[in-house]
């Protein structure tokens, strides 16, 4: 078993960050090995995304030369172009002629409003989350992406937790393995597989314990939806030699673990995106078999994200709450 315990321990996955504190916010780059298929499942009403029909059965393009997970909503988005220079400039992408078109799908989440709405990552963050890349383990926590990441906005901003980026890998035997990461930024709480809550929502007016969104929830039923910019992102990947049908069916799975993990998920308030990445250097594997370890390597990540993350922009780490 690898020392490495996230998803670089995937051979040829390699991970960068690159983030500012000052936003806070930031973006996380998932590097792929030459001939990566890749797939993607999106769940949840307000998503932000870049370039995932092209990941569906049916459509052209069958291989993934990167994945962008970043801050700044829409406005993120920029941080795509730095990653396709990037590529671009080492003759990656898929070939037109003229040159490569390196594919980059992306997805956002909302962290406009836990600092300064003016510090967005753009294309130079982007640019600069590739040339960091690596197969080192992956750094957690207030990381890339997961800079500006918070959870449990159920009784409004001064009431949640910080959140951030977490990784897991998981050995299924005969070679093969399933990795994942993932930012989270959901509007519900993470929840330990014992049930206990990690982060989340806290109890007003002090915010001393967590406030459990299950009870919530009711109060809300007859509500104008509100406490928009929620989303939890990821990845999961594996060695097997998978089928775009079936990396599909791998990001269908994997949500599976993001919502044992994190209750509510999948609402309107969120986003919820995972991409999938298989690079087949362990050759073919059952689907079903990979899928449910996407689960296990999603929910591990998600839990991770907010173990690991220390307090920044006046929000305080789950490990505090209650203690």
């Amino acid at each position: 078993m690898t020392d490495n315990q996230t998803i670089t321990a995937i051979e040829g996955i390699r991970v960068g960050h690159a983030h500012n504190l000052d936003g806070p916010t930031g973006c996380t780059v998932i590097l792929c090995p030459p001939g990566t298929v890749g797939g993607v499942d999106q769940r949840g009403g307000a998503p932000g995304t870049r370039e995932t029909d092209l990941l569906r059965p049916l459509h052209m393009v069958q291989h993934v030369d990167a994945v962008l997970l970043t801050g700044g909503s829409a406005y993120g988005l920029d941080a795509a172009g730095g990653v396709m220079r990037f590529l671009e400039k080492q003759g990656i992408g898929f070939p037109v002629g003229v040159g490569v078109v390196p594919i980059v799908p992306a997805a956002v989440i909302f962290d406009l409003d836990l600092g300064d709405p003016a510090i967005r990552p753009d294309a130079a963050m982007g640019y600069a989350a590739c040339e960091t890349a690596s197969a080192d383990p992956v750094a957690e926590g207030c990381a890339g992406a997961g800079a500006g990441a918070r959870v449990g906005g159920l009784m409004g901003p001064p009431f949640r937790c910080k959140s951030g980026l977490g990784s897991a890998v998981i050995e299924v035997g005969d070679g093969l393995r399933v990795g994942a990461v993932f930012v989270v930024n959901a509007l519900g709480d993470v929840i330990a597989e014992n049930g206990a809550i990690l982060a989340g929502t806290r109890q007003p007016p002090d915010g001393a314990q967590f406030a459990n969104a299950m009870n919530i929830l009711p109060m809300m039923a007859r509500m104008v939806p509100g406490s928009a910019g929620n989303t939890v992102i990821g990845v999961v990947a594996t060695n097997a030699q998978l089928s775009k049908e079936d990396a599909n069916k791998m990001a269908q799975m994997a949500q599976d673990g993001l919502a044992r993990a994190v209750r509510p998920a999948h609402t309107m308030l969120d986003g919820d995106t995972i991409f999938a990445l298989a690079t087949g250097s362990a050759g073919p594997a059952n689907i079903s078999v990979i899928g449910a370890f996407a689960a296990e390597a999603a929910a591990h990540a998600i839990r991770r994200a907010v173990q690991s993350a220390t307090p920044l922009a006046g929000l305080p780490s789950g490990g505090q709450v209650g203690a």
